[in-house]
Order: structure tokens, then C-alpha cells, then sequence
């Protein structure tokens, strides 16, 4: 991490400036799998601890948490447990993927950002952020930049007063080939500022 952080300093203060007022920030990890992007589906558009407890009350009621149990769930029961039907369309999607083989989870990691991202673009209701996140959490890929995140795009505007995405993107070239590593403060930065502590 610390390579990353010198590189960052040297490409824009704002990073210097981020860890003098808030300190470091914790490298978010989880686990690869299913249950996770079960999980990243329920966060889509949704606070992270709303999504939480959705989850939650899933895996209460399906302990395993297999792609073979919530591909039968019906839409009535995921609307009990807080799902909307546009969201148990995904997750039975995203079941159905793995069932049927269109997609080996467990081969994920042997692969490039690149293939990771066409297999899970596939998937109805896996877009870009999903995957992104999933790859910079799971697969600790070391350079995205989600642009796709509010709180991301958000910080960048506040703290580069860059207002437009293609500017962004332009801009956020220099930090290559450590822009997860980018993200991860700037979402410190979000949360610490509004004194808001998530735990993932």
C-alpha cells in the first residue's frame, strides 16, 4: 500500500491532503463467491446497510445460500425479505447463470480484469459498478476507478472541482496503475467528512 500511496502523493495533493485530515483508511476486503454478489445486487442504488440487513434477512430464512435455493424463491417471498421485484430478477438471474454454467465463479481470479468484467456484464442486472466493486473488494484488482459511484464522483468534484466525467476520466489517468488504491481514499474522505463509519 505504501508504494501505491507515494505514487498518489507525487500525482495529486489532494491525496496527501486526505490522509493529513483523516489518517488512513482500511483496504475493504471480501469474499469472492456468490453470496457477495448476491449482495452487491442488493446494494445497487441502496445504502450499504439497508442492502445489509436485506441480506441478512435472506440468509436467515436460506442458511446455505445457494444459487439452487434462490433461483426457486418467489418474487412474493423476496418481496417479504425487502427485494424488489427488479432486484429478484437479478439474483435469480445471476442463479441461473451459475446453474446453467455460463459462468465458473471459481475461475474468476486466474482472469483479467478485462475477461472478469465481459463474463459478469452477461449477467442481467450486473453492470459496470457491480463489477467494479466486486473486482476491487474480492479480486483486489489495484486499478479502477468506479465512476459509476456517487460518493466517488462526488469527492472528485469537491476536491478537483472537476465537474464533468470525461474530464474526470482524462484526469484520473495519472493515477495509474493505482486508481483502487485513488478510490479507496476518496471514499474515506466521503465517509470520514460526514462521520460515517461502514463496515462492509
Amino acid at each position: 500500500m505504501q508504494e501505491a500511496i507515494d505514487h498518489l502523493f507525487q500525482k495529486d495533493p489532494i491525496f496527501q491532503y486526505i490522509i493529513d485530515t483523516y489518517g488512513l483508511p482500511t483496504i475493504p476486503k471480501r469474499p469472492q463467491g456468490f453470496e457477495t454478489l448476491v449482495l452487491l445486487i442488493l446494494e445497487q442504488q441502496v445504502s450499504i446497510d439497508s442492502a445489509k440487513a436485506t441480506f441478512l434477512k435472506i440468509k436467515a430464512e436460506h442458511a446455505t445460500f445457494k444459487p439452487e435455493l434462490l433461483v426457486d424463491v418467489s418474487d412474493d417471498q423476496y418481496r417479504a425479505f425487502g427485494v424488489s421485484r427488479q432486484k429478484s430478477t437479478y439474483i435469480k438471474a445471476l442463479s441461473s447463470a451459475i446453474l446453467n454454467k455460463e459462468i465458473d465463479l471459481e475461475s474468476l481470479p486466474q482472469k483479467t480484469a478485462e475477461q472478469v468484467r465481459e463474463e459478469l456484464i452477461k449477467i442481467k442486472g450486473i453492470g459496470n459498478w457491480t463489477i467494479d466493486i466486486y473486482l476491487m473488494f474480492c479480486l483486489q484488482e489495484p486499478d479502477l476507478l468506479p465512476l459509476g459511484d456517487i460518493a466517488v464522483v462526488n469527492t472528485i468534484k469537491e476536491l478537483l472541482d472537476i465537474h464533468d466525467k470525461s474530464i474526470m476520466e482524462t484526469h484520473t489517468i495519472n493515477w495509474s496503475p493505482y486508481r483502487s488504491y485513488a478510490t479507496f481514499l476518496l471514499w474515506h474522505y466521503y465517509l470520514r467528512k460526514r462521520k460515517r463509519t461502514i463496515v462492509y
